[in-house]
C-alpha cells in the first residue's frame, strides 16, 4: 500500500481510503465491521465518513454509518490504527437531524462535532471536513456557476476557521478539510488561515473519475502548488466504470443506480458512450475495468487518497488491488483519446 502526506500535516494516509457511506443502508453492521477488518489488514489506515451518512440521506438512517464505525472501534480497540475523517453537513432541506439550522456557525459546528464524537465512540477526529459550502455554487452535478444576487451567504471564512481552531486546541479535531468546494472557496480559506494563523485546510474531497475530471480545471494546480490534495470520491462513477452494467447476466438488483433512481449523474447517453470506450481499452490490455479506472485516479499527481466504497467483500478486495496496478503509457494515451472525444460527460 502506498502512503501520502495529508496536506502539510504530519499524517501519512493510505493512497486508498475506505469509504463507508453504505454502512447502515446497503451494508449491515456486521458487514461494515468485516470491511474495516479487511481494509486494515491490507494496509488501509484512512477511513472516511460523515454525520449525514448512510446514503441516500434519510432521517431514519442519519448517523448510522458513524455508529457502525463506533461499535467497531469499541469492539476492536483499534482507534489508534485509523486516521479518521468525518464531515459536518452543510445547508440541506431533505431531512431533519437533531440540530439546526444547517450552517457553520460556532453553535452548529460544536453540536455537529459532539454528535459525531458520540456516535463514533472516540475523543477526536483526525480530519474534520465541511461537507459542502454554505453559499450557492456549482456542485452535485452542476457544471457551471450561476450567480444568484439573492444568495444570503456570509463572508464567514475567518469565523469558521476560528471555531475549528478552538476545537483543534481542545484536542477534539486534529486537522480540517473541505469537500465539494471550488478554487475560490479553497483559496479564501487558505488566505484567512495564513493571515490570522488559523488551521490550514489539508485536503479537498471532490468527485473525480474517468467520467468527471473537472477537478483538473483550476483545482488540480491549486492542489499541487498549495499542498491541498484531492480525496477523490465516486472514483468508479457509481459503479458505471466497473463494467458490471455492460456484462450480460450480471445481477444489478443491488446496484446503487438501480436501487436509488434519484442518482442520475452517470446515466446520460454521453456517459454510457464514454464507458464503452474505456471498457474497450481495459479489454484490449487485459485489465479489469474497475481496477483500470481506479489506477488512473491513483496515478494523478494531485491525489492524496482515493475513496473506494463497496457493498461486497469481493468488490472491496478487487478495488484495493488497484493499488498495485500501473497503467502503461499506451493505456494512458488511449484513455486521453476517449476523454478528448467525450470530455467530462458527468459534471
Amino acid at each position: 500500500m502506498q502512503y501520502r502526506q495529508l496536506g502539510k500535516t504530519d499524517l501519512n494516509v493510505s493512497a486508498i481510503c475506505l469509504g463507508t457511506m453504505t454502512f447502515g443502508e446497503q451494508n449491515t453492521e456486521a458487514e461494515g465491521h468485516e470491511q474495516m477488518d479487511y481494509a486494515l489488514e491490507r494496509g488501509i489506515n484512512f477511513f472516511d465518513t460523515a454525520e449525514m451518512y448512510s446514503v441516500p440521506a434519510r432521517k431514519e438512517t442519519q448517523g448510522s454509518t458513524e455508529r457502525i464505525l463506533g461499535t467497531w472501534f469499541k469492539k476492536t480497540g483499534k482507534r489508534d490504527k485509523v486516521i479518521l475523517a468525518s464531515k459536518i453537513t452543510g445547508p440541506f432541506s431533505l431531512y431533519e437531524i437533531p440540530r439546526g439550522p444547517f450552517n457553520f456557525s460556532k453553535e452548529q459546528i460544536n453540536a455537529a462535532l459532539e454528535g459525531s464524537l458520540s456516535r463514533l465512540q472516540t475523543d477526536y477526529i483526525d480530519l474534520y471536513q465541511l461537507h459542502w459550502p454554505e453559499r450557492k455554487m456549482n456542485m452535485f452535478g452542476k457544471r457551471g456557476f450561476i450567480y444568484d444576487p439573492n444568495d444570503p451567504w456570509m463572508d464567514n471564512f475567518n469565523e469558521v476557521l476560528h471555531t475549528l481552531g478552538e476545537l483543534v486546541k481542545a484536542g477534539k479535531i486534529r486537522h480540517v478539510g473541505l469537500s465539494n468546494e471550488a478554487p475560490w472557496g479553497v483559496m479564501r480559506f487558505l488566505q484567512e488561515s495564513e493571515r490570522d494563523n488559523l488551521p490550514r485546510v489539508a485536503s479537498i474531497q471532490n468527485p473525480y473519475n474517468l467520467l468527471n475530471r473537472l477537478f483538473e480545471v483550476g483545482l488540480a494546480e491549486m492542489a499541487i502548488r498549495e499542498k491541498v490534495g484531492l480525496l477523490a470520491y465516486s472514483p468508479l462513477g457509481f459503479g458505471r466504470l466497473s463494467g458490471k452494467f455492460n456484462r450480460p447476466g450480471e445481477d444489478l438488483s443491488k446496484a446503487r443506480i438501480t436501487l436509488y433512481k434519484q442518482y442520475t449523474r452517470y446515466n446520460s447517453p454521453q456517459c454510457l458512450e464514454a464507458v464503452e470506450g474505456y471498457l474497450k481499452i481495459a479489454e484490449k490490455h487485459g485489465l479489469h475495468p474497475a481496477q483500470m479506472a481506479l489506477a488512473f485516479v491513483n496515478s494523478r499527481p494531485f491525489l492524496t487518497s482515493n475513496i473506494i466504497g463497496a457493498t461486497t467483500m469481493a468488490q472491496l478486495k478487487e478495488n484495493i488491488d488497484s493499488d498495485d496496478v500501473v497503467l502503461s503509457a499506451e493505456v494512458l494515451k488511449e484513455i486521453e483519446a476517449v476523454h478528448a472525444a467525450i470530455p467530462d460527460p458527468a459534471p
